[in-house]
């Protein structure tokens, strides 16, 4: 059993299902950003932690327990396990886009990440994008609600005026209540007043 400690659980999940006999294995793979989480393999016999790029621990049945670590070559891998990765999706996109104090109009840095969203979701394929508004903690918790969510619906009007299918928006808010830099009340933080667009 492959219990996860960190990151790339999905892509074991798939290593271990294209593994074939005579033995079983296991292959510890970066993220796409690079960082590398843990991996504890397990079973009856014992147990090994994978926690290097690269490493990987072989597995003869359920009574014996995995071996010690190595690390596999890239070209291994890439002969075990090139289908597999190959599939995996790409990960998603994210972008912060910044508005105006009591505003629903975006900051013109904001304004100019808008291709590169259509870019993303046009490159991809997508058809699942998140427009997600927040707001600082100036004002009463209905009032932010209210605006975090006329800032999504005003971004997601700027993508379907691009031809972005609207079936493929999702569009939420949280108001001040998902801050991304932690303030107390009443303080109008530049940062907090966004819309997070993901592209999948």
């Amino acid at each position: 059993m492959a219990r996860r400690i960190g990151l790339t659980v999905v892509l074991l999940s798939l290593l271990t299902l294209v593994a074939c006999a005579p033995k079983s294995v296991v292959v510890l793979i970066p993220d796409p950003d690079g960082s590398v989480g843990k991996v504890a393999v397990s079973n009856p016999g014992g147990s090994q932690v994978l926690q290097q790029a690269g490493q990987a621990t072989f597995i003869e049945d359920s009574q014996h327990a995995p071996q010690a670590p190595v690390i596999m070559e890239q070209a291994e891998i890439q002969r075990r396990f090139g289908p597999a990765l190959a599939a995996r999706p790409l990960p998603p996109e994210y972008f912060f886009l910044y508005f105006h104090r009591n505003s629903i109009e975006l900051l013109d840095t904001s304004l100019a990440q808008l291709p590169q969203i259509l870019k993303a979701i046009k490159d991809r394929g997508s058809v699942d994008v998140s427009v997600v508004g927040h707001s600082d903690t100036l004002g009463n918790d209905q009032y932010n609600i209210r605006l975090s969510r006329q800032r999504a619906e005003a971004v997601a009007q700027r993508l379907t005026a691009q031809q972005v299918d609207p079936k493929t928006l999702e569009i939420t808010s949280h108001g001040k209540r998902r801050l991304l830099v932690p303030t107390g009340d009443q303080v109008g933080e530049p940062r907090n007043r966004r819309v997070e667009v993901t592209v999948r």
